[in-house]
């Protein structure tokens, strides 16, 4: 059970969340080693002080299904075993932040979708994608499962957020 405290300390909102241990998961394949596409906080300030520079617009998007996009079925946890169905498995309806191998599986789905739509990655920060079309610069830089991107014009913003959204599940955070 995870919860938010106010400022003063009190529990203002509980959540609970089933936790999946993983049984689709392969062993040896990256299956003890975590894969978290997360840009380092210098190169995000780098890229708002380089969008600031340029007078770019920044947004931030969510993405809403940014890990697991298959059926996943998870065995019945403790304490909540059915009993009149006790082998029976649960299949589950939401994506997974649980997997090890879903945030590497996420970045390459995102990464080629990038790449095919003419964005380079980044040679340094593989976080960092980038298009240019004449004097159109476009910058998205990839943290989890949020996207910033920056560009010189508000319609080139809505471009690539209305080509994101046709392609994955997002909402605009501002």
């Amino acid at each position: 059970i995870l919860f938010t405290l106010n400022e003063l300390g009190g529990i203002l909102k509980n959540k609970a969340r089933l936790v999946a241990r993983g049984y689709r998961q392969e062993e040896g394949i990256d299956f003890e080693e975590l894969f978290a596409p997360v840009a380092r906080l210098e190169a995000i300030r780098i890229f708002l002080a380089y969008a600031a520079h340029k007078n770019m617009v920044v947004y931030q998007m969510d993405v809403k299904t940014t890990f697991l996009n298959e059926v996943v079925y998870v065995s019945q946890p403790n304490g909540f075993v059915d009993p009149d169905n006790p082998n029976h498995v649960y299949k589950l309806k939401k994506a997974l932040y649980g997997l090890k191998q879903a945030p590497r599986a996420w970045y390459d789905m995102l990464s080629s979708f990038l790449l095919s739509q003419e964005f380079s990655k980044g040679s340094v920060d593989p976080t960092l994608f980038i298009r240019k079309n004449g004097n159109d610069l476009l910058l998205v830089q990839i943290y989890v499962d949020d996207i910033l991107f920056a560009a010189p014009t508000l319609e080139l913003c809505d471009l690539f957020a209305n080509l994101m959204c046709s392609k994955f599940k997002m909402s605009m955070i501002g």
